[in-house]
């Protein structure tokens, strides 16, 4: 689930906000008669879960919302950039599907091989993805920001006889290709070779297949799919060529879709925005298949730097995305509400409205109108996963009227094991156990932490050609399978979930106490001269106690704001080292952060943008 990538936010920009008096805003008109019968009988919610889904494979529901949802937009996407939105119906893509699933299996007879899909979010990503699925072969996502080194490792590890690569791939793929000869074909999206050797194009293989089929050829839609059997391996993180490939099952895929419909309603009037890259399973299952379940559309972003201009152009429903996103986005929406001197305003409004909606009269949409049309004018969901984020933020984005929910979970999980159900949100909480799921607390200490165990419909099948690693990681226990996350964390009274810390990452003292590096950053990040940070315990030579170390990148942009322009480092030390001290007082002492180290490049990160903790202290070395 984390691999390497460096990441840098990009600068969204957003126009100055006006922001209206409540009373200048002509809409918004309340019932007051109605408002003192609603407060005299509190509006209580129904905290019921939805009938979800019961796909027992992708390509049952391939076929269900194929036919449900035909002449419905499946994917708008610009392949090129000044141009306009293409949009992909589901009877288009289905065709494409058969067409390119056909092709594989008889032409180029690659059924049930391992095929390699690599490249940016893009119309021939989801296609390849999905025609594997359906029966093709078995689907091997990597990630398009690995060195070639590590493409032509990957390649090789998961003994795959295609590579499917995006354009941009190409030069990659060419310089790496006379190295894997047990390759037989490399496909080229949005291409129109013919075979030449071992290189041909996607689209001559999709209109290749459809003239099969209009030939009479049914044979792709004819294989029939075993729910259990091998289907997607994805390579975890790992800094060496040895990375874990997780073997996930057509189950586990089609449970994600089940699980995540019986906690969130979706209808096909969403639309979701795809920011995060396909290949990880978060944005694979619950940015794609999820989607395609429902019969919602599903738009491609085009990269972090036009997140702004996309939001407005396809206006999506709702957001999956991670912590540093949202903290982003909330980041540039405050600081320009605080330029246009509307902070106080906007506080104020918050407060009415957090007061009527509790006697069940709902203006927010109507207030913070401005806001909502910056972000396309229909965010109604923003869903945050991967890493835990400051409950201020989440906190935020409700009190503007946005649902803001959370999930958990790993690659070994396909990814979902938790999520906040939407009719009951909990701002904080990385949600509760999805239908189908149980989560339970090992061995946990006198505040209730302790490792978070995972049984569950999505658990994988098991580690690649790796059977100690998968024992290692799962256990029987009453006829169920267990999984060690690895995760630290505790449960409420309601089951709700909270993760505190990872195991891997925990600094041990001395005397046996326990440090999770996640609490610190957290109190450390709601510091806006705060831009990134990372705690650990650096070995110092002749001492026993590891020094607990914060490693900072400073928002240069609010320390200027605040403290004013042509700081030295010195000064800008002591403002952070000052900020520090703040978060160290509300720590016991043992937690106290006793080091700080100022860092001017990016951290390394995964694809899902958390720091690469690992890989961060090998560069040191």
């Amino acid at each position: 689930m984390r691999i390497l990538k460096d990441f840098k936010v990009p600068n969204f920009k957003f126009p100055k906000f006006h922001m209206k008096e409540m009373s200048e805003i002509d809409e918004v008109k309340v019932d007051y008669e109605k408002l003192k019968k609603a407060e005299e009988n509190k509006v209580k919610k129904n905290k019921k879960q939805y009938q979800g889904t019961s796909f027992t494979t992708v390509k049952e529901m391939f076929i269900n919302s194929s036919k449900e949802f035909a002449d419905r937009t499946l994917l708008l996407e610009k392949f090129n950039p000044k141009g306009d939105w293409t949009e992909i119906t589901y009877n288009q893509f289905k065709n494409e599907v058969i067409g390119l699933g056909t092709a594989l299996t008889r032409k180029l007879n690659l059924k049930d091989s391992r095929v390699v899909i690599i490249g940016e979010n893009t119309h021939h990503w989801y296609l390849s993805y999905m025609t594997m699925l359906c029966g093709a072969g078995i689907a091997v996502p990597v990630d398009k920001e690995l060195p070639e080194n590590e493409i032509e490792n990957v390649i090789k590890r998961s003994k795959a006889k295609a590579v499917i690569f995006s354009t941009r791939k190409a030069d990659a793929i060419k310089k790496v290709a006379d190295n894997l000869p047990d390759v037989n074909y490399f496909i080229q999206m949005n291409s129109n070779q013919e075979i030449d050797g071992r290189f041909v194009g996607l689209d001559y293989l999709i209109e290749e297949g459809k003239a099969l089929v209009t030939g009479g050829d049914n044979s792709f839609m004819s294989i029939e799919i075993d729910p259990d059997e091998f289907k997607v391996l994805i390579f975890t993180s790992g800094t060496t060529s040895n990375a874990k490939g997780v073997m996930l099952c057509n189950r586990n895929l089609a449970e994600n879709v089940n699980a995540a419909t019986a906690y969130v309603k979706l209808t096909p009037d969403d639309r979701l925005m795809s920011i995060l890259p396909l290949h990880h399973t978060y944005e694979s299952s619950i940015g794609f298949l999820l989607p395609f379940g429902v019969g919602a559309s599903i738009s491609v972003c085009q990269g972090l730097k036009h997140i702004v201009p996309d939001l407005q152009e396809t206006k999506p429903t709702a957001l999956l995305t991670v912590p540093l996103l949202v903290e982003t986005l909330y980041r540039k929406i405050n600081a320009n509400i605080k330029k246009s001197k509307k902070d106080g305003l906007v506080n104020s409004m918050i407060h009415v409205t957090n007061a009527l909606k509790t006697v069940g009269v709902d203006i927010k949409r109507k207030v913070f109108n401005e806001i909502y049309e910056n972000l396309g004018g229909r965010i109604r969901i923003i869903v945050s996963a991967a890493a835990p984020i400051d409950a201020k933020i989440g906190k935020w984005v409700e009190d503007i009227g946005i649902l803001f929910l959370q999930g958990y979970g790993l690659t070994e999980t396909a990814p979902i094991a938790a999520l906040t159900p939407d009719y009951d949100p909990r701002v904080g909480s990385a949600g509760k156990a999805v239908v189908g799921a149980e989560i339970r607390i090992n061995n946990p200490n006198e505040n209730g932490e302790g490792e978070v165990l995972i049984s569950s419909k999505t658990l994988m099948l098991g580690y690649y050609e790796d059977e100690e690693a998968t024992k290692e990681a799962i256990f029987e226990e009453d006829g169920k399978r267990w999984f060690h996350s690895g995760d630290i964390g505790y449960m409420d009274k309601d089951g709700f979930l909270y993760i505190t810390g990872r195991s891997k990452n925990v600094i041990v003292t001395q005397n046996g106490k326990n440090i999770y590096p996640e609490e610190i950053e957290l109190m450390l990040s709601k510091h806006t001269e705060i831009k990134e940070c990372m705690v650990y315990g650096q070995e110092v030579k002749g001492e026993k106690e590891l020094i607990i170390t914060a490693r900072v990148i400073p928002n240069y942009e609010v320390i200027e704001e605040k403290y004013g322009k042509d700081l030295d480092e010195d000064k800008i030390y002591k403002i952070i080292w000052d900020k520090i001290k703040e978060v160290n007082k509300e720590l016991t002492s043992y937690k106290a952060v006793k080091k700080l180290e100022i860092k001017h490049d990016e951290f390394v990160k995964t694809t899902t943008m958390k720091i690469k903790r690992y890989a961060e202290l090998k560069k040191d070395k």
